[in-house]
């Protein structure tokens, strides 16, 4: 006869975690203290989940109470406080910095804006200059001009142009210096030079003799300064005149 096999045993079941075994086996001191292993945080943790009532009964309630009092006596922060937020972290500061970043956004695009059309203006403007013909002169006069010993005179001495271009030779009296070459500059008022003659002598009478077309010169103000030349070429003051160029009525 023979002998039966002998059975497998079976392995033990998994003891289940209840009051008993959490209190005989120190779940709540092991778990505050961070000691359970994963599968055991994750069994108490459910179990505490399902049975609201264990709380009380296991007295954790009292125990984290415990614990949370001694952690302040001991002068640490609380466990739930938030952490300070350094300056840059804070709401207010980072809504400033977008503030700032928003505002310099727009004026970069403002003053882009006003560049490219300066800039356009500016290439109208020379290519106005660089197309713009000269009209010839449709008459011709001579005017004698005694200029200013004393400094640049405040308003006109005379004025050309107006009803159409015209070419005008100025003479201007300096009998009175005795230099014989001046350098003449003319200058449009408040806005630059326009031309600047040099080595312009003299005739017999002691005129210095100038011819403008009035086209060649836009509407506005402009002033002269005539300075004598000595024989190094030196220049000093010696007169100054103002004249105005009408604008060129319609035809």
């Amino acid at each position: 006869m023979n002998a039966a096999a002998p059975t497998a045993t079976a392995p033990a079941a998994r003891e289940a975690m209840d009051r008993d075994f959490i209190e005989k086996n120190q779940i709540v001191e092991r778990y505050l203290l961070g000691k359970l292993p994963p599968r055991g945080v994750a069994d108490f943790e459910r179990v505490v989940r399902e049975n609201p009532a264990l709380v009380e009964e296991i007295g954790l309630a009292e125990r984290v109470h415990r614990a949370v009092k001694l952690i302040e006596a001991s002068g640490q922060p609380e466990l739930w406080q938030e952490k300070p937020r350094q300056f840059w972290e804070k709401p207010g500061f980072v809504a400033a910095i977008g503030g700032a970043l928003l505002v310099a956004a727009i004026g970069a695009a403002v003053l882009g804006s006003q560049l490219a059309e300066s800039q356009a203006n500016v290439a109208k403007l020379e290519a106005q200059v660089a197309e713009r013909p000269i009209d010839p002169a449709g008459s011709r006069r001579t005017l004698t001009l005694v200029p200013s010993r004393t400094g640049m005179p405040a308003a006109a001495m005379f004025d050309i142009g107006g009803s159409g271009a015209e070419l005008v030779e100025i003479k201007t009296d300096l009998s009175w210096s005795g230099a014989r070459a001046f350098r003449i500059g003319i200058e449009r008022a408040d806005q630059g030079t326009v031309a600047v003659l040099h080595n312009v002598l003299k005739d017999s009478n002691g005129h210095v003799r100038l011819a403008l077309n009035s086209a060649a010169l836009g509407p506005g103000t402009y002033e002269m300064t005539i300075e004598g030349l000595d024989w190094r070429g030196a220049a000093s003051p010696a007169a100054w005149a103002v004249f105005d160029v009408a604008p060129r009525k319609p035809r």
